[in-house]
């Protein structure tokens, strides 16, 4: 367990931290909602990226919402808070709610709290971000083109400048004239982004912290992208602008006590360029809701890399638990070492481990007949959670104690 966290066993009173332990599409959104249906879940917090993020859900009516900004309980009636560590894109949102609402969410934007130092993603962050992407050619990080490394840069770069949630229309006018001539873009007249942005705010509740959510009951954080994409412990550049580890949540806890549940496909994925080195292209799974993206790139599968996980356990700090999903997927690989590498992945290793990893080959195992168990073994740390499909009907406890 964690510093803080709860003895075992659980019993549903407890805040949980969902992370993902590989490069994303782990498969944190239906887990989160899993949670949300079956314990006396509070709220979902967001505690880092922004509009990027697809966590899919799926329901056992069919009904199917790829989530970004809001919370992956909404479909549950669970409110969403935005903390401050989550770039928000209003105009992205609201189109976002407005798919919610069709699929019968009365009121999305009633269920949401956003802090008010939340930063704000432009379409002047947009441009510039797709601009640096194709700037870079056959060298493409694989950015998800939706503005959250230029809105980040930006504020590390010009401070207190940065749009913010909480500004006033005064203040955003001219935040947003700066921000639109250092960038060198064009886009939509400022007064229009103001309106836009104005309106979003009068619709949605601005907070000053996440402590009361905290108070009232157990909460669920919610990550988005993977630890293997983290800003700090990544691999450079393939790399997001947000820190992905359980670092956020803990610090909005403030010492509370949670409990970090960490989420890993059968097999590894990737969304676009960067190491995999357990890649195969002849492996043929279903991949419903990922593909090929203009900005980011194609979508690869690889065999179960216990290296690299076994990585991102040790960069966010451990875990107490592990939801282990697409356990009804055909394969059977695990990857326990890397030919070349006799002491593992050495956290923080930045780019020259990166070229190592480009070049790395993967040492495998027996095939895989218990894959909870095998993973377990691998990683150090126990299955809770197994899932066979999409939706939370599809979601089994294997461990007696979490529940």
């Amino acid at each position: 367990m964690s510093e803080h966290a709860i003895s075992e066993p659980l019993d549903g009173s407890e805040h949980v931290i969902v992370a993902d332990l590989g490069y994303g599409d782990a498969g944190k959104g239906t887990v989160v909602d899993w949670l949300c249906a079956t314990r006396p879940v509070h709220a979902v917090i967001r505690f880092n990226g922004g509009a990027q993020a697809a966590h899919n859900v799926v329901l056992p009516d069919g009904r199917h919402h790829t989530f970004a900004q809001f919370g992956s309980g909404t479909l549950r009636g669970v409110p969403t808070h935005l903390s401050r560590f989550v770039v928000v894109d209003p105009l992205a949102l609201s189109a976002e709610a407005a798919h919610l609402a069709r699929l019968g969410v009365p009121d999305p934007f009633g269920l949401l709290t956003v802090h008010r130092d939340c930063l704000l993603a432009t379409p002047y962050h947009i441009e510039a971000g797709r601009r640096r992407e194709l700037a870079r050619g056959a060298e493409r990080h694989g950015s998800c083109g939706m503005g959250v490394g230029e809105t980040m840069a930006y504020a590390l770069a010009h401070g207190s400048l940065a749009p913010r949630a909480g500004d006033s229309p005064a203040t955003l006018t001219r935040k947003l004239g700066v921000l639109r001539e250092a960038l060198g873009v064009d886009g939509p007249p400022v007064a229009d982004c103001v309106a836009a942005y104005r309106g979003f705010a009068s619709r949605v509740r601005l907070v000053d912290s996440a402590d009361d959510l905290l108070r009232r009951g157990p909460v669920v954080f919610e990550g988005a992208q993977g630890v293997l994409l983290d800003e700090n412990h990544g691999f450079d550049p393939y790399t997001t602008w947000s820190t992905t580890t359980f670092a956020n949540a803990q610090e909005l806890l403030g010492g509370a006590g949670a409990v970090r549940l960490g989420v890993l496909r059968t097999y590894t994925p990737r969304h676009g360029p960067g190491p995999l080195v357990t890649e195969d292209p002849t492996l043929e799974l279903p991949e419903r809701h990922n593909g090929t993206g203009p900005w980011q790139g194609p979508f690869r599968v690889g065999h179960f890399d216990a290296v690299a996980h076994r990585y991102a356990v040790e960069a966010a700090g451990g875990v107490d638990g592990l939801a282990l999903t697409h356990l009804d997927a055909p394969v059977s690989r695990l990857c326990q070492a890397y030919e070349g590498f006799e002491t593992g992945l050495q956290v923080g290793g930045g780019a020259a481990l990166t070229a190592r990893l480009l070049r790395a080959k993967p040492v495998y195992g027996d095939a895989v007949t218990d894959w909870p168990a095998a993973v377990a073994d691998a990683l150090g740390a126990p299955v809770w959670v197994g899932s066979y499909g999409p939706t939370s009907a599809d979601k089994r406890v294997l461990t007696p104690t979490f529940g």
